[in-house]
């Protein structure tokens, strides 16, 4: 135990010692963590707690689906190119936004938790079919069960992206640190990138590491991260500098990575000006914010192009030789090759890809032959030949 630690660390210590629950046990973790000084010294402290709290989580998540045992579920099946989730506190707009970005029949009234269950419908942007998902009002302690917290949270865990919906009318600032902390507690990591580590197993062989330069911290802390995941043979590669939290972060299988946007909703109410400049200034740096106004009908375009952005798709054009292209485009995770494409028109045509001819941002002339692993971009047209 380092000798330095504060008194509000050591409070917050008593409190685990004293606690009762998981919920309970994961609270005075955070203080712990939150607390602890931030030096060499107590790097060693902070992972052992970070390594504790997703234990708990686990726990957490196991207990939650015991107690709902084969009762309902929230889960939402995924349809169109990208699913993503509405999320905010209750009776901050959702519904309303939903109603007029999709074809969505959604009941809306001006009280909270008119929506109890997760309520899906379907955007058309740009000749893409785009499924957004609204979850009922998060509250804080969601995360720890409360108010069926911990299955909305896997709604938002199982989307590919999330947009964070704010009530100008209200303190923006408590509704994000109250939803990031959420999501941060229930495994989701937001606007994060994941640590560029690769981890491939093995039926044997021990352990390889290569790239350990780049780790910065006791070799021996590593070893033991992997015998506690059970990892007896394996090959990693670090390919950038990370610290012991990193590695601990890149092993963990219960955390997810999603990019999410902000946005920021009832634009026209009183104070809502003043409110939407403390949330760019507290959060625009990590976060596209875009503000609306369903009442008045502002900027609805906006936040349909913001979302497009945020599901990461691109539309690719396919064509036979000698004829126009087909519609409509085949939507595309952004970074697909002409190979990904071919899988998707037909197994076949990915069997016997030959080659493929590119019109489009991606090459540097029209109809450039290119190979299977070519990067497309929105908008290419591909006609591909096969054997």
């Amino acid at each position: 135990m380092p000798t330095n630690v504060t008194a509000e660390y050591l409070a917050a210590e008593e409190e685990y010692r004293n606690a009762k629950t998981i919920p309970e046990k994961i609270r005075a973790l955070e203080k712990m963590y939150a607390t602890v000084p931030k030096h060499k010294g107590t790097e060693k402290l902070r992972l052992q707690i970070k390594r504790r709290l997703s234990e708990l989580r686990k726990e957490l998540e196991k207990q939650q689906a015991q107690k709902k045992g084969g009762g309902y579920s929230f889960s939402v099946r995924k349809e169109g190119a990208a699913q993503i989730v509405l999320v905010g506190f209750p009776n901050v707009g959702k519904s309303s936004l939903l109603t007029k970005l999709t074809n969505a029949d959604v009941d809306i009234a001006n009280y909270p938790f008119t929506t109890v269950e997760p309520i899906p419908g379907m955007m058309n942007h740009h000749d893409v079919q785009i499924q957004l998902v609204e979850v009922p009002g998060l509250v804080e302690g969601a995360a720890l069960g409360k108010g069926m917290g911990t299955q909305l949270l896997s709604v938002v865990r199982n989307a590919d992206a999330i947009a964070i919906v704010i009530d100008l009318s209200h303190d923006p600032i408590r509704q994000m640190k109250v939803l990031l902390k959420e999501f941060e507690r229930a495994g989701i990591k937001v606007n994060k990138r994941k640590p560029k580590i690769e981890i491939k197993r093995m039926p044997s062989g021990g352990i390889i590491i290569n790239g350990q330069e780049n780790i910065k911290g006791e070799l021996s802390e590593i070893m033991k991260m992997l015998r506690e995941e059970r990892i007896h043979s394996a090959e990693i590669t670090v390919k950038e500098p990370v610290t012991l939290e990193d590695f601990s972060d890149a092993l963990d299988e219960s955390l997810v990575w999603k990019r999410a946007i902000i946005i920021a909703s009832k634009g026209d109410a009183p104070g809502s000006r003043e409110n939407y400049e403390k949330l760019i200034k507290a959060y625009g740096e990590k976060f596209r914010i875009v503000p609306v106004s369903v009442k008045i009908g502002a900027n609805l375009n906006e936040v349909k192009d913001a979302l497009y952005e945020l599901a990461g798709i691109i539309r690719v054009f396919t064509k036979s030789p000698g004829e126009e292209p087909a519609y409509p485009p085949i939507p595309m995770k952004k970074g697909s090759t002409v190979l990904d494409v071919a899988k998707k028109v037909h197994k076949e045509f990915a069997k016997n890809f030959k080659y493929a001819r590119v019109w489009g941002k991606s090459v540097k002339f029209p109809g450039q032959r290119v190979g299977a692993d070519h990067i497309l971009e929105d908008g290419d047209i591909v006609e591909i030949h096969i054997r």
